[in-house]
């Protein structure tokens, strides 16, 4: 084989794997520091989100706080609050007694941005305690042990420290001595073709499938496999392949020929799903698939009331499905909202 036609065999290989370490996305890790977990993704986006006291009783309505910045020298900060509420009304920050700042809310959620989101963000790393409050009734305390680390932690992976634009780990330097933010990766998405849904399996086509998988015990007894057009000539089969109590697993499955005759292999990802890095299938949880997007998601919860776990969401390319977001909660300790630890821009 000249090198010429090797080249070309060996991208074609590349493309339909998906398993090039260079292009396989690495989506950020988080840490914990007492009673706050942070994270960051591939664009430097980070966010610390408070956590209920370890070993400590979940309340009837916790509150929960949280600091988003964006990366760059002019990345801004974000300070969010969530409990469950309905309707509006405006709510007060009061650190170690003192009112820090206040926000309206909608439905329990408030956003406070710009210089006074700064000063809060501040204050919650120097302080000792949090009050949530609205009028005279305080609506939660959420721990601030470990608020200050988290945001040091911050300043340092955007490149912060050291700067005037830092959060506690000042310094002389100006907003040009931090480096911008990367790009986010451009994944291009392949529209999925109008047409009649899939002929639905054959019986000897599940009993294949089923084999194929390893999955036929896992597939009795349960709904059938949700068939979804993907191209032209291939179907995504999403394949039952384990029930919980509150996580489904399925394997992405595609399939190729004429009814009754299909051939099957497993969908390729650039980040494959799965237990593990080693793992010899893509298996994603509580699947579900939006054709007009092109989106195929993956949610699978830690614990039933969802303050933990990890969710995945890809883009079919035309070949192989593209990580285009990613989040996470390592810890089970009354965070609902998950940290982001991977994104890209879809394109058409």
């Amino acid at each position: 084989m000249g090198d010429r036609a090797f080249y070309f065999a060996a991208i074609a290989a590349l493309g339909w794997s998906g398993m090039s370490a260079a292009q396989a996305p690495k989506p950020g890790a988080l840490e914990t520091y007492k009673d706050w977990t942070i994270g960051c993704d591939n664009r430097a986006r980070c966010e610390a989100v408070s956590l209920l006291p370890e070993d400590g009783a979940i309340p009837d309505n916790p509150v929960m706080v949280g600091v988003v910045r964006q990366a760059g020298p002019e990345g801004a900060t974000e300070v969010w609050v969530s409990r469950d509420a309905k309707g509006g009304g405006e709510v007060a920050f009061h650190i170690d007694g003192q009112r820090i700042a206040v926000a309206p809310t909608r439905d329990g959620e408030a956003t406070l941005r710009g210089p006074q989101a700064a000063a809060l963000a501040i204050a919650m790393a120097r302080g000792r305690v949090l009050e949530v409050r609205s009028g005279g009734r305080v609506l939660g305390k959420p721990s601030l042990a470990g608020a200050g680390a988290a945001l040091r932690y911050m300043d340092a992976r955007q490149g912060r420290a050291g700067t005037s634009t830092a959060l506690v780990a000042t310094g002389a330097l100006g907003p040009l001595a931090v480096k911008p933010a990367p790009a986010a990766p451009v994944i291009r998405r392949a529209a999925i073709p109008a047409g009649p849904p899939p002929a639905p399996l054959w019986r000897e086509e599940l009993t294949a499938l089923g084999k194929f998988t390893g999955c036929a015990e896992q597939m009795k007894d349960v709904e059938p496999p949700e068939l979804h057009r993907l191209t032209r000539t291939e179907t995504l089969i999403l394949t039952p392949c384990g029930l919980g109590a509150y996580n489904a697993t399925a394997v992405p499955v595609i399939a190729s020929g004429v009814a009754g005759r299909r051939t099957f292999r497993y969908a390729a990802f650039d980040l494959q799903p799965g237990w593990g890095e080693d793992a010899k299938r893509p298996d994603l949880i509580n699947a579900s698939w939006t054709a007009d997007k092109s989106r195929l998601e993956s949610f699978g919860k830690g614990r039933g009331i969802g303050d933990c776990g990890e969710s995945s969401a890809y883009v079919w390319d035309g070949a192989r499905f593209r990580l285009v977001e990613a989040t996470s909660m390592s810890e089970c300790r009354g965070a609902w909202r998950w940290i982001r630890t991977w994104s890209a821009q879809v394109v058409d």
